[in-house]
């Protein structure tokens, strides 16, 4: 095997291509050569035997009637003359390798190959995060420029684009860090791969990695709502009676639900069951408010609740955000209203209300383990009532 040949299976086993694209990248470069150093509009094709020392140009005409265009097409007489097989149609082939093109193949073609294979090489990554598209992925700051942080990500770049970031998180060089592949782009200078770790699909992926009940399909993760770096809501369900869905998103001491918030820079996360009966379903979702009653307009998609009056902020949530989410969550519209509110039959205490919500927010940023202790009661309430109504 010649010097040349030899140096094209290096290059094969170095940036993990195929033969074939290699092969194909050469003989569209030594084309290229030939028609820039000649200056022909023939249809030529290369072809070569073990290495460029036996290199030939063979010409491509067509066997016609009559000849409209000389440097494409050859007479059926012409062709007879060559060949006395030759019929109309077929495909004239003959050697019009210059003396002195070994040389210039060598310089020209060296320079397309490169470019081509550079090319191939692309297409290989795109291809390869094409179809990780969704996944969770782990990198390396590598460069921060204009907000935008590039991760090194082994054999490319993934792009952390300032929005796709938590209010908070920062990141410097060398930094590792986690993302969701969000997308995939083709680009003249290569595959651009875009990252998020604002994107549901982040906390999603969080999930799975740390609960093996949800990599294994033992829990299902049902529906996530999520305002990154403040709240999340998720609703997980199984059908194994013997496997309690919350606990195990939230793990012996709250471990595995505590590895994640660290991941997320504190971002809070509400874990809740999902159940097909919308009736309960709502009373879950609002949790860790109490839910007096449901009621549904299902061709609406919208929920009427009715929550004691004392609860009312702490079932709106800070700016609207616990319902918000909960509507996310379950996918219905959800209107909330006091008991006061919705019955009419007692002055709405709104100073109350709100003094009552104040002191369960102070409690839950002053002990991580009391908002999970409130969103287990809500739970609670929430079945209890759910048995009731039965």
């Amino acid at each position: 095997m010649s010097d040349f040949m030899n140096a094209i299976d290096d290059l094969i086993k170095e940036k993990g291509l195929t033969k074939e694209i290699v092969m194909e990248a050469i003989e569209s470069a030594l084309v290229a050569a030939y028609k820039k150093n000649y200056g022909t509009s023939q249809n030529v094709r290369v072809a070569f035997d073990g290495g460029l020392e036996g290199l030939e140009v063979l010409m491509r005409k067509d066997v016609v009637e009559e000849v409209e265009d000389e440097f494409t097409q050859i007479s059926l007489e012409e062709a007879l003359e060559i060949d006395d097989r030759y019929q109309v149609g077929d495909v004239v082939e003959y050697q019009v390798t210059p003396q002195n093109f070994g040389r210039i193949a060598a310089q020209t073609a060296k320079q397309v190959v490169v470019q081509k294979i550079r090319e191939a090489e692309r297409g290989v990554v795109f291809d390869n995060y094409i179809n990780r598209q969704g996944d969770l992925i782990t990198g390396v700051v590598q460069r921060i420029s204009n907000e935008t942080i590039f991760v090194n990500i082994g054999n490319t770049e993934g792009i952390l684009v300032a929005r796709e970031r938590a209010p908070g998180e920062r990141f410097r060089v060398n930094d590792r860090i986690k993302a969701y592949i969000m997308d995939v782009r083709k680009s003249a200078k290569g595959p651009q791969i875009f990252l998020s770790r604002t994107h549901p699909g982040f906390v999603e992926r969080l999930f799975e990695l740390e609960v093996p009940e949800i990599e294994d399909g033992i829990v299902e993760i049902k529906s996530i709502a999520r305002e990154a770096g403040s709240r999340t809501k998720i609703a997980v369900y199984t059908e194994d009676e013997d496997v309690d869905p919350v606990g195990a998103c939230v793990g012996a001491g709250g471990n595995r639900v505590r590895n994640i918030v660290d991941e997320l820079f504190g971002e809070k996360i509400d874990i809740t069951t999902w159940d097909e009966d919308p009736y309960v379903l709502i009373r879950n979702v609002l949790s860790p408010a109490e839910v007096e009653e449901v009621f549904l307009d299902e061709e609406l998609m919208e929920a009427t609740v009715v929550v004691p009056d004392y609860q009312l902020s702490l079932a709106i949530g800070k700016e609207g955000q616990n319902v918000r989410l909960a509507a996310r969550l379950s996918g219905w519209k959800i209107d909330i209203k006091s008991h006061a509110q919705f019955y009419g039959d007692e002055e709405y205490d709104e100073e109350y209300d709100e003094e009552y919500y104040e002191e369960y927010e102070e409690a839950a940023e002053g002990d991580e383990a009391t908002e999970e202790e409130v969103a287990e009661e809500g739970e609670e309430v929430a079945e209890e009532a759910a048995d009731e109504d039965k």
